[in-house]
């Protein structure tokens, strides 16, 4: 953020800093342009207003990975302001909103070595990497208005989606470049009050956010219920057991000691830069989540976009709700880079997915992100649809299962996808599931 080194994932530690991101004497920072015009640009996508004066403070704390005992950041005159993001659901919207986006420098990262999974509660000791040291880093803070896990989840899913969209970030949790902390505070039944809260750290993933919220909520009714308090502290969520051990009592803003950043002017964001990032807004997610619903519902909408994938799902052609299953369910589940997918090849498939063995359909999906991928190759593999040749094959499984046909027309009609699976193994997955399904059918009613 104030230096010139490389943000770098999984290079050797300690192989990107300079005197600045190390805090030696003397050294005096300089801020990235480009890192101001992209919270700008996020404050815009989040409904912020972006005030005509921001000022850098110094937040004042020890910590192994703060070399220089404070880390300059935003206090009382942050970038983005007053914000609103809406959360479409099955009922209608909710509006998420936002106080603050900030922007600082990420301290550097610390390795616990020993102790359950590299934890800090347990460890043997601690070492530090500085190669994060001084990153960017916008922190997003959401006003109380989020009332239930899976709703917490939703949001932060749009969140990602969106910052993606930007081209921010990549926003990926493995590599540390997508981060939340939640804080967590419940009300009497029918009351306004929002009583003491808790903050859970180490969140890494939509889930255990939204399992971290579930537990919580319910040890803090609790205490309520047998007649105890809460304490504000920050907890150290541990997805494996459920628990969250206390971290450490929670701060507040006047032991951080802030004060402005002396060797920082204030930034005063021109009029025409604001206007001209304004203009580079894409669609926001929750935008096309509404949009698709016409086509293909909330449901399948609102699972696309969340996982990026409803780019894909625009790209193919032919049955709306049809091409919707198949990329996010079937396709999904292969793992495949949506935007190396032959949409217009794939689109030859689904459509014709009824005609072609169930086999040549799913050996189509798992290639259809590779170089070269044609559609002709399986669209060549004809199912077998003529009742001619299929009506020898079903009179000889039902033949050999004549207790199956009694049962069958004695009320069990779910045995016919036993019947169907019969002539399926038979015909080698080549006949046509729903020929085969009319025949029999036929021959049964006999």
């Amino acid at each position: 953020m104030f230096c010139r080194c490389d943000v770098a994932y999984f290079d050797p530690p300690n192989t990107h800093t300079c005197p600045v991101c190390l805090a030696l004497p003397g050294a005096l920072p300089v801020p990235n342009r480009q890192a101001v015009e992209w919270t700008i640009l996020l404050g815009l996508g989040l409904g912020c207003q972006i005030p005509e004066r921001a000022i850098f403070h110094r937040k004042n704390y020890f910590y192994p990975d703060n070399p220089k005992g404070y880390q300059i950041s935003q206090y009382d005159q942050p970038l983005c302001v007053n914000g609103s993001f809406e959360v479409p659901g099955a009922d209608g919207d909710r509006v998420v909103g936002i106080e603050r986006a900030h922007l600082e420098e990420d301290a550097a990262k610390t390795i616990h070595v020993g102790g359950a999974e590299g934890r800090i509660h347990g460890a043997e000791h601690s070492l530090v990497d500085f190669n994060r040291s001084g990153t960017p880093l916008v922190e997003i803070v959401t006003k109380p208005d989020i009332r239930s896990p899976d709703e917490a989840k939703t949001f932060l899913q749009l969140l990602r989606q969106t910052v993606v969209e930007l081209g921010i970030s990549d926003a990926e949790m493995e590599k540390g470049s997508l981060r939340f902390d939640v804080n967590v505070s419940v009300r009497p039944e029918g009351s306004d009050e929002l009583r003491t809260r808790t903050e859970l750290k180490n969140m890494n993933s939509f889930n255990f956010a939204a399992k971290g919220i579930e537990r919580e909520v319910r040890r803090q009714v609790e205490i309520y219920e047998s007649g105890g308090q809460i304490d504000q502290e920050t907890l150290h969520f541990d997805p494996g057991n459920e628990s969250a051990p206390p971290l450490r009592s929670k701060e507040e803003a006047q032991d951080y000691r802030y004060f402005p950043e002396p060797d920082l002017v204030p930034l005063e964001p021109a009029e025409e830069l604001v206007e001209r990032l304004r203009g580079e807004l894409p669609e926001l997610p929750s935008a096309r989540i509404r949009r698709l619903e016409v086509e293909i519902g909330f449901a399948l909408a609102e699972g696309l976009v969340t996982s990026g994938r409803d780019e894909l799902y625009s790209r193919i052609t032919g049955d709306r709700a049809g091409v919707a299953n198949v990329v996010m369910n079937e396709l999904a589940a292969l793992g495949l880079d949506p935007s190396a997918v032959n949409a217009e090849e794939l689109g030859k498939v689904i459509a014709a997915r009824g005609e072609i063995p169930r086999s040549a359909f799913d050996e189509a999906l798992a290639e259809s992100a590779s170089p070269g991928f044609s559609a002709e190759r399986y669209l060549a593999e004809a199912a077998i649809a003529d009742a001619g040749e299929l009506d020898p094959v079903i009179d000889r499984i039902l033949s050999a299962n004549e207790s199956q046909v009694a049962a069958y027309r004695g009320g069990k009609e779910g045995l016919l996808g036993f019947f169907v699976g019969q002539v399926m193994k038979e015909t080698g997955g080549k006949a046509n599931p729903k020929v085969v399904n009319e025949r029999l059918r036929e021959k049964l009613r006999g």
